[in-house]
């Protein structure tokens, strides 16, 4: 079914699409420049090659040329010129979607067959950029102590655990190889990406470009590694485990298990031995035991007599984890170029976890908890065409699969289920803890998308460079629980029983929303002064129906206007983008961008708990229906402004300051329908709003003393009326005042600082660190129980936290092999608390000042952050044959 459903929608974007052309495709860059001769003149014709590629330009009449299609990555570059002493330039880097400047100057050729080698110099800071964008390559990431896409994502400037200045969760779009891997059903990426695919990452925090879209805060771009013509092997493996002392707030966990963490990650690349076609891939497992764990004193089975307070455990009191996860991931890639201008290329991506979350009441016995599974694979076909030196387009093909499970037992009908039955405890043994039973909760979700991008691109002249095209994404979308179980009454007996189906208890369900959506812009350079001005149109259809009228949802109101379900509305949205970037002296520049974003809410919140059928008993009352979902919902959209100045200190030094403000509009929040009857219920509209303004500073260092240093601040003001879509609900049922408010959101670190540094003596060893400081997030205050106990919403702060993370690594350079060890400490400080649980009353997550009605709450491990966590592990390279 999954091939079918696949073929289906990708055939219509074909002929759809019907060759219809995007841009860049975000994996790739530009090279230009100029060669001159020793006095300044310019060479007409001269040849300029990148190594290792089939790219290369020969220069105008200006002395200038561009490369285009440039795959982010770091080459050889050679310029030639007959009667000049060639020259190569080694360590060129190029960065996807931007402009590298190489100029070369010649000298007249006394022996034939002169080379000249030198090697390229990174720039301290990019002039020709117009809004907040870090690249970061293999090798700056080599160095320091993070493993993960996330890990590396986290450590740029305005982003703090996933929110992009100030922007709720799920605003952000993930791409690898430019194109994306976001599940449309939460706004979630789809893979977890490890470093050892990774060729560079590029993150955008502030304003981006027209090509970009269904993201309001930041755009993630991953390029992953590619094969080259000569076989090289690279592996990875450590060991570890979480340590702590502290067993009053990580109970079980008293001592250092060298397994408790294993990594095992292997990379092959080269050439196939077919023409011109080369191979990558790349697989890891990687199996942590957690750091939360709990003790098997009962059984899901075991039968105890509550009346009587009589416990009989049955378990064995082992030892068990309860937050581990044991993970499969990989790639693998296919390049051929054996056709003169064209490339065609096959990768596929994927992750296979089973987890297990911590769920403080199971802690007696941690087997009836769910196991949670997930699988992904982004895998697809990209076509490459170069019509000219200046011209070429690109076709991408993907399916996006992703599936999510939870359960404690695969089969609904397995006889364990009911031979344990509902979870049980009494509230005077263990504090409440869960003494039989199993958790009943079962749930899948499963997205399957086809993805259809096409790229084009055309540098028209030495000044524009027009990028345009089109994106179209057809998906299926199931979700809920995959059988469930209800008590009915047989006889004056309430049994348990599994179902499939319940009348007024949806089961799974699908949905098949449609996106597509089209941009042109155009890249200004002329010279210092670069424009980068963009149109975006997005277009969405839910595929699902409404009511007709809100105020008789089920049709059930006699006498009304009669209601009937109706297609929901094609939306539409245009897009402005606009950038300008400037020079003030030979070593600072200015820039400014501004930019209308548009994005959709996850479709789990226009999907979910939305059969408005369900209403018929409304004007009843004493039934509560929660938040309806509203598949007519409006896209989100965010309106940015960035304003900044980057100045070179020096060869070594370099600054940059961003002032930013963002006026949140549309946000997905709750409004109260109501009906004829005066009846009301919730609904999801789009009500919310917000704003976020500040400003970043960074500061780096590069090669000095083989030292590379970089810190940055960011000061940052996030409100709105609502840190959740919910809240509005939710205060209105508590009976608090639901009216919009112009509150800190609940992300709101108002002070936040990176510094990392890395001392590096090539090819002998590196010691790096990562400081990471904030001033903790918003909570609310609470004085006194009861009713009207809470004050002002988010007007308490938590504890300020500091996190440092180090790594340090040996190499050692044999014959065919390069060969390291390396050990890495994560929150070396033991820092048990980073902007987690606090009791309202004290704001604090160690203690309360009602010890008695929150004792169960002051003995859960999974308030605390994770405790330090120690690896040691070995990697190697062989040298390239």
């Amino acid at each position: 079914m999954n091939t079918i459903f696949f073929c289906k929608p990708l055939l219509s974007f074909i002929i759809v699409v019907n060759l219809s052309f995007s841009l860049f495709a975000q994996v790739s860059g530009k090279l230009t420049g100029t060669v001159k001769d020793n006095n300044g003149e310019p060479l007409v014709g001269a040849n300029v090659i990148v190594e290792g590629t089939t790219l290369g330009a020969a220069t105008d009449f200006d002395g200038r040329y561009t490369i285009l299609n440039v795959r982010a990555g770091t080459y050889t570059v050679k310029f030639g010129y007959l009667g000049y002493k060639s020259q190569k330039v080694e360590g060129v880097r190029i960065s996807a979607d931007q402009t590298k400047i190489l100029d070369a100057v010649l000298e007249p050729e006394v022996i034939q067959g002169e080379e000249v080698v030198v090697v390229a110099k990174k720039p301290i800071v990019e002039f020709n950029q117009t809004s907040s964008v870090s690249s970061i390559n293999k090798e700056d990431i080599k160095n320091l102590p993070v493993q993960s896409l996330n890990e590396i994502v986290n450590l740029q400037a305005g982003v703090i655990d996933g929110h992009f200045r100030g922007g709720r969760i799920g605003e952000v779009q993930y791409q690898v190889d430019g194109v994306s891997v976001v599940n449309p059903y939460n706004n979630s990426s789809i893979l977890e990406i490890d470093r050892s695919m990774i060729e560079e990452v590029q993150v955008i925090s502030g304003t981006f470009d027209a090509k970009y879209g269904q993201a309001m805060s930041g755009v993630v771009n991953a390029v992953l590694k590619t094969g080259s013509d000569k076989f090289e092997i690279s592996g990875e493996t450590y060991l570890g485990d979480y340590f702590t002392t502290d067993t009053d707030r990580y109970p079980n966990n008293n001592k250092f298990n060298p397994i408790g963490i294993q990594n095992y990650q292997l990379s092959i690349s080269g050439p196939t031995g077919l023409p011109q076609t080369t191979f990558f891939f790349n697989g890891r497992r990687f199996l942590s035991d957690g750091w939360i764990f709990g003790r098997r004193k009962f059984i899901p089975t075991d039968k105890n007599d509550f009346e009587k307070k009589i416990f009989s455990p049955s378990g064995d009191n082992e030892i068990l984890p309860m937050n581990y996860s044991y993970e499969w991931s990989g790639q693998a890639k296919l390049t051929n170029q054996s056709l003169k201008n064209f490339q065609f290329n096959y990768q596929a991506t994927f992750n296979s976890s089973e987890r297990k979350y911590y769920n403080h009441g199971f802690r007696l016995i941690p087997d009836g908890t769910p196991k949670n599974y997930t699988t992904s694979i982004s895998h697809g076909l990209t076509f490459t065409h170069t019509i000219s030196p200046l011209m070429f387009y690109k076709l991408n093909f993907r399916q996006n699969y992703f599936k999510y499970e939870s359960y404690v037992y695969e089969n609904l009908f397995d006889p364990r289920y009911l031979e344990a039955g509902q979870p049980k405890g009494d509230a005077n043994y263990e504090d409440g803890a869960v003494v039989q039973g199993v958790d009943l909760g079962r749930f899948r979700q499963r997205t399957n998308s086809g993805v259809v991008k096409g790229d084009f691109t055309w540098q028209i002249d030495n000044a524009n460079l027009v990028e345009l095209g089109v994106e179209g994404q057809y998906s299926e979308i199931t979700f809920g629980p995959p059988g469930f179980f209800v008590t009915t009454n047989e006889n004056g007996v309430e049994v348990l029983k599994p179902v499939y189906q319940f009348p007024r208890l949806p089961g799974l369900r699908n949905y098949y929303p449609k996106q597509f959506a089209s941009y042109l812009q155009d890249r200004i350079e002329l010279g210092d002064l670069i424009i980068r001005a963009g149109l975006r149109f997005e277009y969405f259809d839910a595929a699902s129906k409404i009511p007709s009228d809100l105020q008789n949802p089920a049709n059930t109101i006699p006498g009304a206007p009669e209601s009937q379900l109706v297609n929901t509305k094609v939306k539409t949205a245009i897009a402005p983008r606009l950038g300008f970037s400037f020079p003030l002296t030979a070593s600072a520049s200015v820039y400014f961008s501004y930019g209308h974003f548009y994005q959709l809410p996850g479709l789990n919140l226009l999907y979910d708990n939305s059969d408005y059928s369900l209403l018929d008993q409304l004007q009843a009352g004493g039934i509560s229906y929660g938040v309806m979902g509203n598949p007519d919902l409006k896209p989100e959209l965010t309106i940015q402004y960035e304003f900044g100045l980057k100045q070179a200190l020096a060869e070594f030094l370099g600054v940059q300051l961003s002032f930013f403000y963002k006026d949140i509009r549309d946000l997905l929040g709750v409004e109260f329908v109501d009906t004829y009857t005066a009846a009301s219920y919730a609904r999801f509209t789009n009500v919310d709003f917000g704003s976020v303004y500040g400003f970043t500073l960074s500061i780096f260092q590069r090669n000095l003393a083989n030292f590379n240093t970089s810190l940055d601040y960011t000061l940052q003001f996030a409100q709105g009326n609502s840190s959740d879509p919910r809240e509005t609900a939710n205060r209105a049922a508590s009976g608090m005042d639901p009216r919009p408010r112009d509150l800190p959101f609940n992300w709101d670190q108002r002070h936040t600082l990176n510094l990392s540094a890395i001392y590096s003596v090539p090819d002998d060893y590196s010691i790096s660190a990562i400081f990471r400081f904030g001033s903790g997030q918003p909570y609310t205050p609470e004085i006194g129980s009861g009713f009207g106990a809470s004050q002002e919403t988010n007007s308490g702060r938590k504890d300020p936290y500091f996190l440092l993370d180090l790594r340090a690594e040996k190499y050692f350079d044999f014959e065919f092999l390069n060969f390291s060890l390396f050990a890495r400490i994560i929150n070396v400080l033991n820092t048990h608390y980073v902007n987690g649980f606090v009791f309202n009353s004290t704001g604090s997550p160690d203690y309360t000042l009602t010890p008695s009605a929150n004792r169960s709450a002051l003995y859960d491990p999974s308030r605390f952050y994770e405790p330090r966590r120690i690896e040691f592990g070995i990697s190697f390279r062989s040298k390239l044959l």
